[in-house]
C-alpha cells in the first residue's frame, strides 16, 4: 500500500513540474518572448519608444507616468555603449539577455552625475577595454555580459503632464550603439 502511495506521490509531483516547466519555455517555443519582440521593434542598436497602443509586435506602455524606450544590441562586432543625458524626475535602466533574464539594471541615483553612460561588453571585449582604456570611456560603468545579443529597457518618469516633452525628449535623444574606438 505505501508504494502505491509513494508512486502516486512521485507521479503528481513529476507531472507539477513538468506543467510548470512547459509554461515556463512556451515563449521560446512560440516567438512571443521578449527578446524577440523587442527584435520586431526596428533596428538594431538605436532606442525606440514605446507608445501606449500596442505596436505590430505587442509592445505598448501601458503606465500613464512612466515612458519606455528598448533598443536590442549585438556584441558580436563591438561593444554597445548606452548614453542618456537630461533632467528627468527620474530613469532607470535594465540589461536583458536573449533569453530575458536580467543582467544590470541601474536609476538616476546610482550613475555617475545622475546620467547614464554604459558599455557593455562581452568577458573578451571587456579585457580589452581594460587593457587601454580609451579617454571617452572614463566616467563609463563596464557590464560584462556572456551572451552576445541582449536588449535594453530604458523608462523615465513624467509625474506630471508638463514633464511629458521632456522626457520624451530625453529618451528621444538617448543612445544605443556600438562603441568604436
Amino acid at each position: 500500500m505505501r508504494s502505491v502511495l509513494f508512486a502516486i506521490l512521485v507521479g503528481l509531483a513529476g507531472a507539477a513540474l513538468l506543467h510548470i516547466v512547459i509554461v515556463l519555455a512556451l515563449p521560446q517555443f512560440t516567438g512571443r518572448d521578449a527578446y524577440t519582440r523587442v527584435l520586431g521593434l526596428l533596428e538594431m542598436d538605436s532606442f525606440f519608444l514605446l507608445t501606449t497602443e500596442p505596436g505590430a509586435t505587442g509592445l505598448d506602455n501601458k503606465d500613464p507616468f512612466l515612458r519606455t524606450a528598448a533598443c536590442s544590441f549585438s556584441l558580436a562586432e563591438a561593444p554597445v555603449r548606452l548614453v542618456a543625458r537630461g533632467a528627468v524626475p527620474f530613469w532607470s535602466l535594465s540589461i536583458f539577455d536573449s533569453g530575458s533574464n536580467e543582467v544590470f539594471s541601474m536609476n538616476d541615483q546610482t550613475a555617475v552625475n545622475g546620467n547614464l553612460d554604459l558599455v557593455v561588453a562581452t568577458p573578451i571585449q571587456l579585457v580589452e577595454l581594460r587593457k587601454s582604456p580609451p579617454e571617452a570611456l572614463a566616467q563609463s560603468i563596464m557590464i560584462e555580459m556572456k551572451d552576445e545579443e541582449g536588449y535594453a529597457v530604458l523608462r523615465a518618469l513624467a509625474p506630471l503632464d508638463s514633464f511629458d516633452a521632456q522626457v520624451r525628449n530625453f529618451l528621444a535623444d538617448s543612445r544605443c550603439e556600438p562603441f568604436q574606438r
